[in-house]
């Protein structure tokens, strides 16, 4: 008993000199402090931000482009199809054509769309990303003869604009996408060389 009174004294004692008070108005100062100079430095980062892998895929171009430029035909090779199995899709505009459109609603993945702004037969497919809430970027999957298969590059580029917060994203794009293109380009990969 005498030891608990002991220390309700002690807490008594810290908080009327106001010792705890002082150390958490210090603390909050620091981190406000450090969340000012993250932002600020935000400002300094580049804006742009981009995200490529390769794979060479043992398959005529012929078999890999067609994979690629219906948009229908990602879902049986993106991985962002396959994590979420109840994504909701809605395709318009030309198949496998600049125009061509689709656009998903989903839990896990977010929702947005995807716009082919080229499409270069066995050679380019260029698209337009926007997703909700980020402004939109712009890539392309090339492919290209490697021996006897098919080289495909999948690129992205964006913008973070001024926003401080996307800037310090936009450093680690490629680590965060770069994971989704290899997984996808695999899958693309095994159903290519199967067909």
């Amino acid at each position: 008993m005498y030891r608990i009174h002991r220390k309700c004294e002690k807490i008594r004692w810290l908080v009327h000199t106001g010792i705890p008070m002082k150390l958490a108005l210090k603390i909050l100062k620091y981190l406000v402090g450090i969340v000012v100079v993250l932002l600020a430095a935000g400002f300094l980062l580049p804006a742009g931000y981009s995200a490529q892998r390769s794979m060479t895929i043992n398959a005529p171009t012929e078999k890999v482009f067609p994979l690629v430029a219906s948009q229908k035909e990602w879902k049986r090779w993106s991985v962002w199809n396959q994590r979420d199995p109840a994504i909701q899709m809605t395709y318009s505009g030309p198949e496998a054509a600049v125009g061509s459109k689709w656009g998903w609603k989903s839990q896990s993945e977010g929702n947005g769309g995807m716009e082919w702004s080229a499409v270069e037969p066995n050679k380019r497919v260029g698209f337009i990303l926007a997703m909700e809430d980020m402004t939109p970027a712009t890539g392309d999957l090339t492919f290209a003869p490697d021996g006897a298969g098919t080289k495909v590059t999948w690129v992205m580029n964006g913008n973070a604009g001024m926003n401080p917060v996307f800037r310090w994203f936009g450093l680690f794009m490629d680590k965060m996408v770069g994971p989704d293109f290899e997984a996808g380009l695999q899958n693309l990969k095994k159903l290519a060389e199967a067909a």
